[in-house]
């Protein structure tokens, strides 16, 4: 029994490793274990743009808002909310009756004062008369002349409150300032307004939906790259497929402080034929303060960097890349010039190192400047993978020794 279990060990072993024998063996000698994938991406042309971004709030570019200057009670509401108003359009009517009978009062004391001041005249003028042929004393004439001024004086006074009167009772009717539409409407009938401190909104009109702006918040780190004048695209969460178009039309100077953070505002022109945007939107904003167009590649064919050990083991592959420079002192003393940077090209079954000169830049596609054609082929990276077919944007390269053709 003792040997039957000693022979199981042994073959076990055996089989063992033969099997780490067999994996072994195929790994580095049967070329099908491992491979590396060149991702690659022809240039084109195309437009860079340099944004900053920010949030801002969709208002339009011309709102009023229409209040009463009189007390009273809402008697006549004739718009509401989305109506479409014109200039001189009636909206609203207070109670007039408070108002009429002051009025009326106001009236009344105007024909008093004037009554008042014929008597008061027809006095004056038979006093002067007597104290002219010294039948009237110097106190008798100075009073009948006082009297006379002061009826005057009551006279305008209460010609005055009468106008007065009758302008408190014309505000018993609120009319439309502007055309636009109503956004707003802050009463309903039967209620008390009263604007003994201050003019209480009644409605606010929108002038035009068909032209909005954007208030957006620039950051104050970023708020020196923005003029007049420059192009904008923005969405809205209502619409997230739509991209807006507007132009900045305002750097506002003074500071907005919030938190400790301070941040400035600018008015963004938005055009809104078709009045998708309304007032109050939350709009995500991109303002284009720079763009160039040209051949551009992927920023990280730029930055891509080859391992000295898989350049060799692609060589060996046949797989080759031929470096820009003989030496590392060289290609160290080539880096200094930061104006220039060597990128992976291309050409044939090769891939060359060439020196280019990078322009502006989005953080994901770069400008070349020169030393770079439109269609060029350039490397993007390599990368480790499984055998595969060749597919679309990379090279399949294996590790290890070539295959033997088959004749």
């Amino acid at each position: 029994m003792k040997s039957s279990k000693k022979k199981k060990i042994i073959i076990w072993s055996v089989v063992g490793v033969v099997v780490i024998a067999v994996f072994l063996f195929f790994k580095f000698h049967g070329g099908k274990m491992e491979m590396y994938r060149v991702i690659s991406e022809p240039s084109q042309r195309d437009s860079i743009e340099i944004t900053v971004t920010a949030t801002g709030e969709i208002q339009p570019v011309n709102k009023v808002e229409v209040g009463t200057q009189v007390s009273g009670i809402v008697q006549k509401l004739y718009v509401d909310y989305n109506s479409h108003v014109t200039k001189g359009q009636l909206l609203a009517e207070l109670d007039r009756s408070t108002l009429q009978e002051q009025v009326n009062q106001a009236q009344a004391n105007v024909t008093s004062a004037q009554s008042a001041l014929t008597l008061s005249k027809q006095n004056f003028e038979r006093v002067k008369a007597l104290y002219e042929n010294k039948a009237a004393t110097q106190e008798k004439y100075e009073e009948a002349s006082n009297q006379y001024v002061q009826a005057q004086n009551q006279l305008v006074t209460a010609k005055s409150d009468l106008q007065r009167a009758q302008v408190n009772l014309s505000y018993a009717q609120i009319y439309s300032p502007i055309d636009g539409i109503v956004l707003s409407k802050s009463v309903e009938q039967g209620q008390t307004v009263a604007s003994s401190f201050s003019t209480p909104t009644i409605f606010t009109i929108a002038n035009d939906l068909t032209q909005m702006q954007v208030e957006a918040n620039v950051d104050e780190a970023d708020i020196g790259q923005v003029h007049v004048g420059q192009p904008v695209h923005f969405t809205v969460d209502a619409f997230p497929d739509i991209n807006f178009t507007g132009t900045v039309r305002q750097v506002r100077l003074e500071p907005v402080v919030t938190n400790n953070v301070v941040t400035y505002t600018v008015i963004i022109d938005a055009p809104n034929p078709e009045e998708k945007l309304m007032p109050g939107m939350t709009a995500s904003v991109n303002i284009t303060v720079e763009k160039k167009g040209g051949v551009t590649v992927p920023l990280d064919a730029i930055y891509f960097t080859l391992n000295k050990e898989v350049q060799d083991v692609l060589a060996k592959q046949g797989i080759m890349f031929k470096g820009l420079y003989n030496s590392e002192e060289e290609e160290a003393k080539s880096l200094r010039d930061i104006t220039k940077k060597t990128i992976w090209v291309k050409n044939g079954n090769t891939y060359e190192q060439r020196q280019v000169v990078p322009g502006l830049n989005d953080g994901t596609r770069s400008i070349i400047l020169e030393g770079l054609k439109e269609g060029e082929e350039v490397v993007r990276s390599v990368q480790q993978g499984r055998p595969t077919p060749k597919s679309e944007g990379g090279s399949f390269m294996k590790m290890g020794p070539p295959e033997k053709k088959k004749r």
